[in-house]
């Protein structure tokens, strides 16, 4: 394994019984890199996760983290990885100090050590005097920070994050990417992430997507996204049928939910204006916009040419 990966796999598959949940995925993540593995739910994307954590072990194909392999030594790969998953692993009857002083204890950190880390970990948070709190106290986002500290209280070289803000509000979904960056800007530590905010996968270095199972090679963000359209153009229509019929000869297909229809606009140069008048009032409503990274999601998984398809 080249020395500039934190994550390789090679194959890795997983089934349970006849039902394969992720089959043969090949991956390579470099150190220090932000990375998103994008995807619907039932994916394969917790699956995938919980098998390079030595979580569960894969049916066929080999995976190392940081130049380890992972079935050679599963408790060198516990102490190298963070895992923050997509339940809590709290213990909500007792106090952040002791959730947090039990887990420092499974990673083999002293009392000074663990103190020091705890301290420094809520003092992002403004947690400090909550310590000796009970979790049940505490806010939603409030446990969810405390769920972070957990996972990388031992500094771990890989984190992983498994939709992590999901059910928070949006200031404390920043409060905890702000830490993430901090952890990455700081620590050096590659992030590993799954989400279905995918404004939060905009921020990734690199991100795939998977789809029953099958990686789909993605890119950078801003790459995918450029590559994707100019403009998005949705229109609202009582008879959309008729809006498909006239506009799909200039633009393609579009994604259509009941009445609301989008196309991808590849031309730079299309007057919207012109086609707003023309198309008058057989529209409820139209807009144009650039295209951002649900965009790139939806056509992926919601296009015409792959509703129902199993890529």
């Amino acid at each position: 394994m080249p020395a500039d990966l934190a994550i390789k796999a090679q194959g890795l598959t997983k089934q349970y019984g006849q039902t394969v949940v992720v089959n043969a995925l090949d991956l390579e993540i470099e150190a220090g890199q932000f990375y998103g593995l994008l995807g619907p739910n039932g994916a394969g994307k917790s699956t995938t996760i919980h098998m390079l954590t030595t979580m569960t072990s894969a049916t066929q194909g080999d995976a190392w983290i940081a130049g380890q392999k992972i079935i050679d030594d599963p408790v060198a790969i516990r102490r190298t990885v963070g895992l923050v998953f997509q339940d809590s692993a709290l213990d909500r009857t007792m106090s952040i100090d002791d959730n947090l002083k039990f887990a420092a204890a499974l990673y083999n950190l002293s009392p000074s050590e663990a103190d020091k880390r705890i301290d420094e970990l809520l003092s992002v948070f403004g947690l400090q005097e909550k310590r000796k709190q009970k979790l049940v106290a505490l806010s939603g986002g409030q446990r969810r920070a405390v769920d972070i500290a957990r996972g990388v209280l031992h500094k771990p070289k890989v984190l992983f994050l498994d939709e992590p803000t999901i059910g928070l509000d949006l200031p404390n979904r920043r409060s905890i990417w702000r830490f993430v960056d901090k952890l990455r800007r700081d620590e050096g530590m590659t992030v590993f992430l799954t989400t279905h905010y995918l404004e939060e996968a905009a921020a990734c270095d690199h991100v795939d997507f998977i789809q029953l199972g099958h990686l789909e090679k993605g890119g950078a963000p801003s790459e995918l996204i450029t590559q994707l359209a100019e403009y998005i153009l949705e229109i609202d229509a009582d008879k959309p049928d008729d809006i498909i019929n006239q506009l799909s000869p200039l633009f393609g297909a579009p994604i259509q939910e009941d009445q609301q229809l989008s196309f991808k606009i590849s031309a730079s140069d299309v007057d919207f204006f012109t086609l707003q008048q023309t198309l008058g009032d057989t529209v409820s409503s139209m807009q144009w916009r650039k295209p951002n990274l649900n965009d790139v999601y939806l056509w992926r998984f919601c296009a015409p040419d792959t509703v129902g398809s199993e890529k």
